[in-house]
Parts: C-alpha cells; sequence; structure tokens
C-alpha cells in the first residue's frame, strides 16, 4: 500500500475544518472520511499482484552507445490498472527515466521501452519493476515490484578501430601485394621473378639465374602462422584512472587494433588476462570470431586491487605458448611492480619468446614536469620529471634482457603497439 500526495492535501484540509467547528466530533467525522477514502480506493485499485511481465531487446552494445530494452506488461484480472511504473537500473546503465505512466485496461499489454546509454564496461543487471495501482480517489494506491530480469552487456569501445585501415595498407606493402618486393621485407621465400633495376643483388638466386638464361630474383614475404599471445595485466596498477578512463580499459583497446591487425596478418592469436588468478581466456577461435570472443571476454573484466602474482603469469604462458611465440604484455611500466615482480621472470620468458610490453602513459605527468611559475608548480615538476627518469630508467632495463617496449597515451599507445608489431614482422622477429 502506499498513500499520496492527494491524501495529505484532504488531511490538510479537514485540519482547517477542524479548526473552524472546534469540536471532537469534527476529528472523528474527517479522520473517518479518509479513512474511508482510503480503503474505497485500496478496494477498487487494479490488482498489481496479477500483473504478468516479460523483456525483450537489446542484450549487447557497445560502450557509449544506446540500446534499447522492452518491458511488456500484461492484466489479466477483470480490473482496469492506472498507475506509474518503476524500471530499476543501476545508475551506470545510464537510464535517463526510470518512471512511466501505465494505463492498462482488463486482459491488455502495454509496452514500456527503456533505452540504456552505459557508461562502464561490463554487464548491467536490471532490478526489480516496482508498479503503483492508484484508486479512483487517488488517496491510496496499491504497491508491489515484480521480477524481470534481463542483463545488457556494455561492450569495449574499440576506439583504436580508425587506425586498422592505415596498418593493413602497410601490412599489404609488407606481405607483398604491392608491385615490388624487396628482400628484408620479411624472411619466407615467396616467388621468383626477372631482375628490374634497382632491386637488392643479394636477393639474385644464381641457381635460377642458369637455368633461366637471365637474371631472377627471389621475392620474401613476412612470416605467417605465428603465434601471438596477448597478456593483460588486470592488477591493481590497471585500476589507475588516464583521463576519463581506467588504464585497463586503453590497454584493452591496444590490444584489439593488435588482434585485428595480427589476424589479418595471417598469425594466431590468443588472449589471457591475469592478476593473481586467470580471469580471462580467448583461444584457438578462427579470424572471424577471434574479435567478438575478445570483447565478450573483455567486457566484464575489472581491475583488481592486489598485486599481480608474475610466477603464476608466466607459468600461464608457458603453459598456453610452448613453442616460440610473440608475448606482448599490456602490464604498467612502474618501478616497483615491474622491478620486484617482472623481471625475475622475463628470463624464463625471452629464452623462449619474443617479449613485447605495451604500456599506458599518463599525459599529464609531461604536463606536471613542464609546469613553473609558482611554488606547487615546481613541486609538481619535480615529481613529474622523477616519475619519467624513473620509466626511463625501467624501459631501459627491460630492453637489456632483450624486451620492447612501447609506450603511449590512451590513444596513442594502439597505433604505437600496430607499428612495433609490423617492424618485428618486417624484421622477421617474430
Amino acid at each position: 500500500m502506499a498513500l499520496t500526495g492527494r491524501l495529505a492535501a484532504a488531511a490538510l484540509i479537514g485540519t482547517l475544518v477542524v479548526a473552524l467547528v472546534g469540536s471532537g466530533w469534527a476529528v472523528l467525522a474527517v479522520d473517518g472520511l479518509l479513512l474511508v477514502g482510503v480503503v474505497v480506493d485500496l478496494a477498487l485499485a487494479g490488482s498489481v499482484r496479477s500483473l504478468r511481465l516479460s523483456r525483450s531487446g537489446d542484450s549487447v552494445v557497445r560502450l557509449g552507445e544506446a540500446a534499447e530494452v522492452t518491458l511488456r506488461v500484461s492484466n489479466p484480472s477483470g480490473r482496469r490498472v492506472h498507475g506509474v511504473v518503476r524500471d530499476a537500473w543501476p545508475p551506470s546503465a545510464g537510464v535517463a527515466r526510470t518512471r512511466a505512466p501505465l494505463d492498462l485496461p482488463a486482459g491488455e499489454r502495454r509496452a514500456l521501452v527503456t533505452t540504456l546509454v552505459p557508461t562502464r564496461r561490463g554487464d548491467r543487471v536490471a532490478d526489480r519493476v516496482t508498479i503503483r495501482s492508484y484508486g479512483p480517489l487517488g488517496l491510496a494506491a496499491r504497491q508491489g515490484s515484480h521480477a524481470a530480469p534481463w542483463r545488457v552487456r556494455a561492450l569495449p569501445p574499440f576506439t583504436s578501430r580508425k587506425h586498422l585501415p592505415s596498418k593493413l595498407a602497410r601490412l599489404r606493402d609488407l606481405d607483398g601485394r604491392t608491385a615490388v618486393l624487396q628482400r628484408g621485407q620479411g624472411t619466407e621465400f615467396d616467388s621468383l621473378r626477372e631482375y628490374v633495376p634497382g632491386d637488392d643483388v643479394r636477393s639474385i638466386d644464381w641457381r635460377a639465374t642458369a637455368r633461366a638464361g637471365d637474371v631472377v630474383v627471389r621475392t620474401w614475404r613476412p612470416e605467417r602462422d605465428r603465434h601471438v599471445l596477448l597478456v593483460l595485466d588486470t592488477g591493481r596498477t590497471a585500476a589507475g584512472r588516464v583521463g576519463d578512463a581506467p588504464r585497463l580499459d586503453a590497454a584493452m583497446d591496444a590490444a584489439l587494433l593488435l588482434a585485428a591487425l595480427a589476424t589479418r596478418a595471417g598469425d594466431r592469436v590468443d588472449f589471457v588476462a591475469h592478476d593473481r588468478v586467470l580471469r580471462a581466456a580467448v583461444q584457438g577461435r578462427s579470424t572471424t570470431e577471434l574479435l567478438p570472443s575478445l570483447v565478450q571476454a573483455m567486457a566484464p573484466i575489472d581491475a583488481q586491487l592486489v598485486e599481480p602474482d608474475w610466477e603464476a603469469i608466466a607459468a600461464e604462458i608457458m603453459r598456453r605458448a610452448p613453442r616460440r611465440s610473440l608475448v606482448v604484455l599490456l602490464t604498467a611500466l612502474d618501478p616497483s611492480p615491474v622491478e620486484h615482480g617482472l623481471m625475475p621472470v622475463l628470463p624464463r620468458l625471452t629464452r623462449r619468446h619474443r617479449v613485447l610490453l605495451a604500456s599506458v602513459a599518463d599525459p599529464r605527468v609531461a604536463e606536471l614536469a613542464a609546469g613553473r611559475g609558482d611554488t606547487e608548480a615546481v613541486y609538481g615538476a619535480a615529481a613529474g620529471a622523477k616519475t619519467s627518469l624513473d620509466r626511463v630508467r625501467v624501459a631501459a632495463a627491460l630492453a637489456r634482457t632483450g624486451v620492447t617496449v612501447v609506450e603511449g597515451s590512451p590513444d596513442a599507445l594502439p597505433p604505437r603497439l600496430a607499428d612495433a608489431y609490423l617492424a618485428l614482422k618486417a624484421a622477421g622477429l617474430l
């Protein structure tokens, strides 16, 4: 049961009447009338319990885009339901309007559409639906809640997709789909063709030249069917915010661009998300299945406020990549976690694999380092400069162990990581 504002207004009017009359019988009369009105409303209001609810609509949406979920309310009872529906969703679902009027005659059905624009990745789950049915006097209402489960998964936005055409154009040049193939662009033999001025003389195939009676050169292409393992660190450093989003989201964006590029290059891509335990894994997917599988696996992942267990991560890498692979570690370049956690296990990884570390840099650090003007700005500049020098020192230590380090802001990291992959592929280092 719910009491309305109209009942409060009626009670106020009754109070004025009692004050004018000044009699105890007036109090009883006013209270009796209000009580009768409430009872009549509750008796004549449409039943809330008998309503039947169901949902349909979008269950998947890309972060920042709109999804629509339809709530259907059926009234199998013999009485009209006139009231309000409250469809509750968590705040991060981005629902602008959670309440809607309801006028539902007996035996009919109404459809209420809710528009969601999620502001966070992951699953947004609908809460209970509360319906209030008013009586004819509007003094009181029946109220009840119904379970109408529905889940909308907000996928990573993949904003770096805009860089894919330019990276694929470079890949086509690398892959020998342009008119001229040159030695050094890959290490797998592709075909023989006649020599043209400007070709590298080291590409001349002397045996084929002797047989053909004309100068013949070999053409090369990048290696294919190599294994790329993307390892996403979901520990505490991934929770740090860079701009308006967590560092984890920027790392996911870079991983998606590299995965899309590597599959087009003919390589096999697997994915692991790990901190102290395995959070998600994608393995053995075909070219068409990979990206949908990756975004579905990444969507519910949140950074955990724990130190990553690099021993366990290394063991997982060695288990999933028994042969030589390109291992891409998407983690922070912070000195303490790298020096005390990652560095001790790196020799085990670099002996078998080519390791590439990609880290999201905060542009605010560079802004602080350039600050001057007052005491606070100078202290900020000192802190920014120290942070930058520490990262340079850690990157140099990683490079000495054979690790390729790529760093950039959330917008710059995805194309830089893709360029690093293409450079390794062109040099035949995968």
